[in-house]
């Protein structure tokens, strides 16, 4: 195992990554961990880290993240300034009845946010969403460079 693995544990998140802008807490899963919103409590920081694959296709670069209950209205995806693209949210907690006892409670609630800087060949003003089966997949079209065809010129 080498020691950014060990550090990160299993992360699939690379610390060299240019147009990654997560922010590693070193406290996650302790108690009294923070999250990026700077709020305590493990109930908002679970969900906060959002689980997110990001795959570049030739045509396309391809979001997609695991957001499980949520309606797509509770959902919001962004371009802002700087090529960032924004995917953002909120779970909201069960309503607690007086007369109910809960033995156990491990689904999270709480706001997320995730941000990824986008590259130069993004086209931004033709960015798509779509939610299926608690998949919210985001797919972002690329400047698709021309083929240059080789001229014979002998002859």
């Amino acid at each position: 195992m080498s020691l950014i693995s060990s550090v990160l544990g299993n992360r699939r998140s690379n610390v060299f990554d240019p147009f990654s802008l997560d922010i590693w807490d070193p406290f996650e899963g302790f108690p009294f961990s923070t999250n990026a919103t700077g709020s305590a409590g493990a109930e908002a920081s679970t969900f906060a880290a959002a689980r997110i694959d990001w795959k570049e296709t030739p045509e396309a670069h391809v979001f997609k993240a695991d957001v499980p209950g949520l309606k797509k209205e509770e959902v919001k995806v962004e371009v802002e300034d700087g090529r960032i693209l924004q995917i953002s949210g909120e779970r909201s907690k069960e309503q607690e009845e007086k007369n109910d006892k809960w033995h156990r409670v491990e689904r999270s609630s709480g706001k997320f946010l995730r941000r990824f800087r986008l590259p130069e060949n993004a086209k931004l003003d033709q960015v798509k969403a779509a939610m299926e089966n608690g998949v919210l997949t985001v797919t972002v079209p690329k400047e698709v460079k021309p083929e240059v065809k080789a001229i014979d010129v002998s002859g």
